[in-house]
């Protein structure tokens, strides 16, 4: 059963957000609510570009380190998106 999600965020000012959760709707809300992270509490309104599907905290915390260390297109390559956002 699939209890936790590694994601990606699209910022106001563009830049991306990479984060875990086990609630992906929750934690959604609280980042454009401006509670979820020092990061995106002056980058909002957030947008969801990509969620993965992980089994459990661990595996999205390691899968949270590969994603922080692509590139900004590699990021976009993984979204399905080949340009800026």
């Amino acid at each position: 059963m699939v209890n936790w999600f590694c994601y990606l965020l699209r910022c106001a000012d563009d830049t991306l957000y990479c984060g875990i959760t086990n609630d992906l709707e929750k934690r959604l809300a609280a980042h454009n609510a401006g509670t979820a992270s020092k990061y995106t509490r002056t980058r909002v309104p957030v947008e969801l570009v990509f969620a993965e599907p992980c089994v459990d905290r661990s595996d999205a915390s390691k899968r949270e380190i590969e994603i922080k260390s692509l590139t900004r297109s590699e990021k976009l390559k993984l979204c399905g998106r080949t340009s800026a956002l």
